[in-house]
């Protein structure tokens, strides 16, 4: 043992040449395995870029293109990018930076993420639209198209016709950014429902095609099928890629969150947006913490909430930490927001949420203008609104409490050291 540390004495310079080796064979190790174990989500089908949807002569669906401003975004910041490379325009990747994103055709787009659903969706379906229909009104139909005949029904005519003109509820909270960037048309009103079915095995797709039928929701209430299962994260992801909405909002197929948050949550999203209209407001339910709902619960189930709660605390960047309740299926994006968040997702699992949050943290800064339009700073990351929402539990939850526990501690775990280390990199896959 003398003779060793005589040697490193005498040879410090070798000492800490070990000491580098080890550690840099050490970071290749675990970002090698990382490449190995870190999600990456699949390729998606050519069917899953279309939907279902019923029309107003027909007994039958249609099947018609799901509109996608991911495919334009993407397609601009390529574009931007093989320019900038070029050289020939100096401000070609403000389009990659910024994340301009296709204006809003409707105000609302509500994504219900859906694997056999069959016998909770209805209750859900029904509270939604009641809302809806009440608050934000149904946008015009659209125009004939090789699926739709002219509606030669008067009675049908005039129904549609006072659908679309339900009165509209805009956020009351005044605007603060007067000057925002991307901020929606006063007068953009209606909403659409996009169901993502994750590959269900029941009959989730008919109930929802027989109530749209029903309520008549045409080309509002549109189904979007998933070839192979990709979990619910997987299945927001896809579905936000193809909202038309100024703001976007998914909700669970429970309907555990009551509907009449959501205009909270517009509240909410209004008063932290920056100067490019970017924001988020997620539901919350940490005020119902003691009580009566959350007692009734198992001592496991809270035990292993804390637990969780804790792990995110330790693994998660500090505004991120400190948000009470990250797993409530009820998060709202405004439509600028998006190109910020959706396209750099890789969790399709559990955790997506917390993955949706830190890059919403990350987010690059845009300027912020003053009262007079001129640029007076920067506003770094996505600013996020935690706001406390109705919730009750609901029956036939699909979720294990201890394995899933388990998963989703070890996945996040896994998806913040993928960012750490570079597996996971805000760049065009």
């Amino acid at each position: 043992m003398d003779a060793l540390l005589a040697t490193v004495a005498e040879s410090p310079l070798h000492l800490l040449l070990g000491v580098v080796v080890f550690l840099g064979s050490a970071f290749f190790s675990v970002f090698a395995l990382l490449h190995k174990i870190a999600p990456k989500p699949r390729a998606v089908f050519p069917s899953e870029k279309t939907y279902l949807t019923t029309v107003p002569d027909r007994k039958e669906p249609v099947r018609r293109k799901l509109p996608c401003w991911h495919d334009r975004w993407r397609a601009e910041c390529q574009i931007g990018e093989a320019l900038e490379q070029e050289g020939k325009h100096v401000s070609a990747s403000i389009t990659a930076s910024i994340g301009t994103i296709e204006p809003a055709e409707v105000l609302v787009s509500v994504v219900i993420p859906a694997y056999n659903e069959e016998d909770r969706l209805l209750p859900t379906l029904e509270e939604a639209v009641a809302y809806l229909d009440e608050n934000y009104g149904r946008p015009e139909p659209p125009p004939t198209s090789t699926h739709l005949r002219p509606d030669d029904g008067a009675s049908k005519g005039n129904k549609n016709k006072s659908r679309s003109k339900s009165p509209i509820s805009r956020p009351s909270t005044p605007r603060r950014h007067l000057h925002a960037q991307n901020t929606p048309r006063d007068d953009l009103a209606g909403y659409e429902i996009l169901l993502v079915n994750d590959g269900s095995r029941d009959g989730t797709v008919d109930v929802a095609l027989q109530f749209a039928r029903e309520h008549g929701l045409h080309d509002i209430l549109r189904v979007v099928t998933l070839e192979k299962n990709r979990g619910k994260g997987g299945s927001v992801t896809h579905g936000l890629r193809h909202v038309r909405g100024a703001y976007a909002i998914f909700a669970d197929a429970d309907g555990a969150t009551r509907f009449s948050g959501l205009g909270n949550l517009i509240e909410g999203c209004e008063d932290v947006v920056d100067g490019a209209n970017r924001g988020v407001a997620i539901g919350s339910r940490s005020h119902l913490v003691g009580s009566e709902t959350v007692v009734k619960r198992s001592a496991l189930r809270n035990l292993l909430m804390r637990c969780f709660h804790l792990v995110l605390t330790i693994l998660t960047p500090p505004a991120t930490s400190r948000i009470r309740d990250t797993q409530c299926g009820f998060k709202l994006f405004s439509r600028a927001a998006l190109p910020h968040i959706v396209p750099y997702m890789h969790a399709e699992g559990w955790i997506f949420d917390i993955e949706m949050l830190m890059l919403a943290e990350s987010a690059p800064a845009v300027p912020v203008l003053g009262s007079g339009g001129a640029v007076i700073g920067s506003s770094p990351g996505i600013k996020v609104a935690e706001i406390p929402v109705d919730w009750h539990e609901v029956d036939g939850s699909k979720v294990n409490i201890v394995k899933d526990s388990i998963k989703m501690a070890l996945g996040l775990a896994v998806l913040r050291a993928s960012w750490m280390l570079g597996v996971y990199r805000r760049r065009l896959t």
